[in-house]
């Protein structure tokens, strides 16, 4: 079993890569947004506490999360791998992801990191912004804002994964199969 984490901040190509990697090497796609979303509509026990967090405006307590995340591992014992998409966010999320996979006899193959300018975040944002009616990707100063929150919150995840030598920075400029190819070499490497 072959597991990734794709980082990388706001506008960076995680949605668009990760698409094309989990056809390219038959990964189950694990977003902790979808995991939240289904759970609640199936009304499972996890979804129901999560949704009395979110009801409150609350954020969801990550023993809530790595529990279903444990879940959806369960449900795919046949997996090939998993791809990790908006999780973890802190340390203390990927130290528990860690120990999970290790419970399930498996751990994190690689962490890729896609590496673009903050001036080419900020143009893929605004040019998305004007299509997907996204209020957030409108606004350079919001935009900013969230990429310097990215940095300050979220990349201490890519410095938990650095002291295992699991971090690969990969070119996250120029088309989308140089950059698709970029991160497909390093799986590649790895597998």
């Amino acid at each position: 079993m072959f597991n990734l984490i794709l980082f990388g901040p706001p506008g960076s190509g995680k949605g668009t890569q990760s698409e094309k990697l989990i056809v390219r090497y038959g990964l189950k796609h694990l977003s902790t947004g979808d995991l939240l979303r289904s759970e609640i509509s199936r009304q499972t026990a996890l979804g129901m506490e999560a949704k009395n967090f979110m009801d409150k405006g609350q954020l969801v307590p990550d023993e809530v999360v790595i529990g279903m995340i444990s879940s959806a591992l369960d449900e795919n014992p046949g997996a090939k791998g998993f791809l990790f998409d908006g999780f973890p966010r802190t340390s203390a999320q990927a130290e528990a992801l860690d120990k999970l996979l290790d419970l399930k006899k498996t751990a994190i193959g690689v962490m890729l990191a896609l590496d673009v300018s903050e001036e080419e975040l900020v143009k893929r944002l605004l040019k998305r912004g004007e299509t997907s009616g996204r209020t957030d990707d409108n606004n350079e100063l919001v935009i900013r804002a969230r990429i310097t929150e990215y940095r300050n919150k979220t990349e201490a995840v890519a410095d938990y994964y650095r002291q295992f030598d699991k971090v690969v920075m990969v070119k996250g400029e120029g088309s989308i199969d140089e950059i698709f190819e970029g991160l497909c070499k390093e799986i590649d490497n790895r597998i």
